[in-house]
């Protein structure tokens, strides 16, 4: 795959979510859900823990098959154009996936093989990369040796590996301390503004919401409302608007 793939339309949203559902058996845990990602943006995809973010990002991703609906990538409709719409697609979900027993520069030099990217190429890029997320000294470090917060961001470096246009992320800083999800969190509003990386960040912790996020909040696989963290919250905090749009539900 090219790592300067043409962007077919630039007017597009980054993400477009529209009329999506999904289910287990007779369990609807996705409900008619609807959003976009501008270009170059920040989107907070705001739920408590099942409210369906996970659900979501496996059909964002096509982990899992959804026939209600549409999801465009870049302009790029995901089920007539899968694999056009899944290379625009970076993607660091909760659980983590690097391979602990082989090096920093192994676990991106296997992924790099995955899309296509091998020899002259990968190693420029992988080294591009390294030092995107601030981890050129920990190359030949394994893995498991890295701490929390330095796996999250070598998982970013990974996710970005193939020049996405879009960087999806699940509850990426969870189980970090509080300077590593801050180191995180700085790592992904810096992508977006140094390399146009648009991303949609799920997320269950307010705090990590600032007033001008685009927030898409979702609450038992529904969207109850979107828009700019400051309109949402109005003359409230966010959790208080949370709150009495959920009903209490925390």
């Amino acid at each position: 795959m090219s790592l300067t793939a043409p962007r077919p339309d630039s007017g597009s949203p980054a993400l477009r979510v529209e009329g999506v559902g999904h289910s287990f058996g007779r369990f609807q845990a996705l409900k008619n859900v609807s959003f976009a990602v501008p270009r170059g943006a920040f989107a907070a995809l705001l739920g408590a823990n099942g409210a369906g973010k996970t659900t979501l990002f496996s059909v964002i991703t096509r982990l899992y098959d959804s026939r209600s609906g549409l999801i465009e990538a870049a302009g790029h409709d995901l089920r007539r154009q899968s694999g056009e719409a899944l290379a625009r697609m970076g993607v660091v979900f909760q659980s983590r996936a690097l391979d602990l027993d082989l090096t920093l520069r192994q676990n991106l030099t296997y992924h790099a093989a995955l899309h296509g990217i091998s020899g002259r190429r990968a190693r420029a890029r992988i080294e591009e990369v390294a030092a995107m997320v601030g981890l050129e000294e920990k190359m030949e470090a394994r893995a498991a040796a890295l701490s929390g917060g330095q796996q999250r961001r070598a998982e970013i470096g990974r996710a970005l590996l193939h020049k996405p246009e879009l960087l999806l992320l699940d509850e990426a800083a969870a189980g970090l301390d509080v300077r590593a999800r801050a180191e995180v969190l700085a790592l992904v509003r810096g992508l977006i503004a140094r390399e146009g990386v648009s991303t949609l960040w799920a997320t269950h912790n307010f705090d990590e919401i600032e007033p001008e996020d685009r927030v898409i909040l979702l609450h038992k696989g529904e969207v109850l409302a979107q828009g700019r963290a400051a309109e949402l919250a109005g003359d409230q905090t966010l959790t208080e608007a949370f709150l009495a749009l959920t009903g209490g539900a925390s």
